[in-house]
């Protein structure tokens, strides 16, 4: 299995460009909340889709920094229970409002990406999907690598 450093070194060089990078600090969390509540909408029975996603997501990060993968389980933990609040409170189709946030938020991961040069990186690889959370919060956290 690759190490955390190999996949953000590979990830870090399609993300040079400064404009590119601040787009990616919105869009990322946007699409990984736009996912999450995608998702949370499925349920198979009493099975809530959101909350096993976030648990497979976590055991991947878990292999890669145990840290990052509990920052990760809690945010998206919080994510998931604020949204089952908030949109219960304000009566909205909580799909409808992470489509149109989905959409969105790809569309400025490709602008950001044109104006870098560089295509995205989950082209090469999907795992590249589950890294860009870890690469913004690596920079944060710089959690020990060993």
């Amino acid at each position: 299995m690759r190490s955390l450093e190999s996949w953000l070194t590979e990830y870090g060089e399609s993300h040079q460009n400064s404009l590119n990078k601040k787009i990616h600090w919105i869009c990322v969390p946007s699409i990984l909340w736009s996912i999450l509540t995608l998702i949370s909408e499925i349920h198979i029975g009493s099975i809530h889709i959101g909350w096993i996603a976030v648990f497979l997501a976590s055991f991947y990060y878990w292999r890669l920094n145990k840290l990052l993968a509990v920052v990760f389980l809690t945010t998206c933990a919080l994510l998931l229970l604020i949204n089952g609040w908030l949109f219960g409170l304000l009566k909205i189709q909580a799909w409808i409002v992470a489509l149109v946030v989905f959409v969105l938020a790809w569309l400025g991961q490709f602008y950001g990406h044109s104006v870098e040069g560089k295509k995205p990186s989950f082209l090469k690889d999907v795992q590249f999907l589950l890294i860009g959370p870890l690469w913004l919060m690596y920079p944060i956290l710089r959690p020990s690598t060993h």
